[in-house]
């Protein structure tokens, strides 16, 4: 499976609860697309939260987020990483 990062760009105000409440969505359906997301950060000042998955494809990330209520603005795949 390939890991993507996605953006949102329209989040501005966004607070912990939400995003908790946006992450848990998505983990609800994730399973039909094959998709876990790991992880999401945000920064309610400017209104960007990025989210980590691994998924099939960009657009099995897509329709989980469009599913849940929030359509990501960019999916990049991320073939490399270092911890």
């Amino acid at each position: 499976m390939a890991k993507f990062m996605d953006v949102h760009h329209s989040m501005k105000g966004i607070t912990e609860e939400q995003l908790r409440e946006a992450h848990n969505a998505d983990l609800a359906i994730e399973k039909d697309e094959s998709v876990h997301f790991e992880a999401a950060w945000a920064d309610p000042e400017s209104g960007l939260v990025y989210c980590l998955s691994e998924a099939p494809s960009a657009e099995a990330v897509q329709r989980i987020h469009e599913r849940a209520g929030h359509k990501a603005d960019e999916i990049h795949p991320v073939p490399l990483a270092v911890q």
